[in-house]
């Protein structure tokens, strides 16, 4: 791009990473506009804060009459958009996000890329917060909202940019993974598992895309990579570049850093941060789950890498203020607490889980899961879901809606069955319920909900503002003169 665009258009502007970039550029006086027909909170409400009109659909005229020097094309975008057809057709200059982000962005930083199948935004989030504290004013644009700096975005005077590298395709015109357009000279990979099924064929494709990522790094790079998981070891061996290791719990003659001693309390975790064996201190964060003490073991190699002496960032960490929608306190009605939580993974339902149950200990759990995804609503992993909700004490599965589900790996013949899932819960001990509608789940848990228990709402969508009819419905409850029983 030979030089900075004046006027740029958002095809699909209310992605995480979409929306995060246009109130990035917005923020530097560029006029930004954008189209989506699918708008909701919190980018919606972002969006609105930061003075982008948002068209409520995909028109041509949207794009032409905006008169833009870029459009920016997102990955939700399918070839057939109007907009994306009429950009392309007109000969207007468009980008893929990613190329869009790079360009305008990253390029003459220090890349930072934090990646992996679970754990980007937190690790993302906190990468940026340390690197904040301890004075190195960062740039940074995450796929959520990072509750420290008031949104996804940050644009700083220092060295580094730290950004969110997701292995999703890039566009209908581009498909390769997001994360080979960053140009990574620090990666963390906080763990790699089978996700996104609707382009990921299986678990090797999806490391397929690691190695690639891998491969790239320059020499004088340095990879952080969560080295207890198999697959991580298996995607980083061959590096052309260092690896430091990380890790939670006990390993003898283990390098690199690593936790132990572990202490979960309402106020976060403690634990021991040791490298290479030594330990180094007694470490505090806010967060509660093992997941969660590993993200937090790869923020601190990464900024060891980076030049940040530990002690300054051990001393920060305590401060961290987190992501919204990452185990998020949403309200407390009746002694009764409600979280939100993005996750649908089968294996962040368990961390979430577990993470809830060490935020709250001795508390009756009431879980609450809308699979959603492209790859969630398929029948994938029917039988892990029958496996990861065996903490909670009671559980409401939204019944999958009976829309399209898109794939490129071939036609979708089987989906995941919620009855079927409640029923396997059932089977195993776990009291289980399989519902269609958003009013008769809020029906059901406000009946169910004691004074004392925590509700945990897990879904990567809006869930059509549940949280918000939950302790409404329970303050209603008591307005009536009756407790939740």
């Amino acid at each position: 791009m030979s030089e900075a665009p004046r006027r740029v258009h958002f095809v699909a502007i209310a992605g995480s990473g979409m929306g995060s970039l246009a109130g990035l550029l917005r923020a530097r006086g560029v006029h930004v506009t954008g189209s989506d027909d699918q708008l909701y909170p919190p980018m919606s409400t972002l969006l609105e804060t930061w003075g982008i009109p948002v068209h409520h659909s995909f028109r041509p005229e949207h794009v032409l009459d905006a008169e833009p020097d870029l459009v920016v094309i997102g990955n939700a975008v399918r070839p057939d958009n109007p907009e994306a057809r009429a950009a392309i057709d007109e000969g207007l200059p468009y980008r893929s996000f990613s190329d869009a982000l790079y360009e305008l962005a990253i390029a003459g930083k220090h890349s930072v890329v934090l990646s992996g199948t679970h754990g980007k935004t937190t690790t993302t989030s906190l990468v940026a917060f340390l690197l904040h504290a301890t004075g190195r004013d960062p740039s940074m644009l995450v796929g959520g909202h990072a509750l420290d700096f008031g949104g996804s975005f940050r644009e700083g005077e220092g060295l580094h940019f730290a950004v969110e590298g997701d292995e999703y395709d890039t566009a209908f015109f581009d498909k390769t993974p997001k994360f080979l357009h960053y140009h990574p000279r620090t990666l963390a990979i906080t763990s790699v598992e089978f996700d996104h099924a609707d382009i990921y064929r299986d678990l090797d494709h999806v490391k397929q895309a690691f190695r690639t990522l891998v491969a790239r790094m320059p020499a004088d790079g340095a990879i952080v990579a969560a080295l207890d998981y198999p697959d991580v070891r298996d995607v980083v061996d061959a590096a052309p570049c260092r690896v430091v290791g990380y890790g939670a719990g006990e390993r003898d003659g283990a390098a690199g850093w690593r936790a132990a001693e572990l202490d979960a309390g309402p106020e976060g975790t403690h634990f021991d941060v040791l490298r290479d064996g030594a330990l180094l201190a007694r470490a505090h964060t806010p967060m509660h789950g093992r997941f969660n003490v590993e993200n937090c073991l790869a923020a601190l190699a990464v900024l060891d890498v980076l030049g940040v002496p530990p002690d300054e960032a051990l001393a920060a960490m305590p401060r961290f203020g987190g992501v919204k929608r990452r185990l998020e306190l949403r309200g407390v009605a009746e002694g009764v607490n409600v979280l939100d939580d993005f996750a649908h993974h089968p294996t962040a339902v368990a961390a979430s889980i577990g993470a809830a149950r060490a935020r709250f200990p001795g508390r009756r759990l009431i879980a609450v899961f809308e699979p959603r995804t492209n790859t969630s609503r398929r029948r994938v992993f029917q039988q892990r879901y029958a496996e990861v909700f065996d903490g909670a004490d009671r559980v409401v599965v939204r019944s999958v809606p009976d829309r399209p589900i898109y794939s490129a790996t071939g036609a979708v013949t089987e989906r995941l069955s919620a009855p079927q899932l409640a029923d396997a819960l059932n089977a195993r001990g776990t009291p289980a319920v399989a519902l269609d509608e958003v009013d008769a789940i809020v029906e059901r848990v406000t009946g169910e909900a004691q004074p004392g228990d925590v509700v945990l709402v897990m879904s990567n969508g809006d869930f059509e503002g549940i949280w918000e009819k939950l302790l409404a419905a329970l303050q209603r409850g008591r307005a009536a003169g009756t407790s939740p029983t």
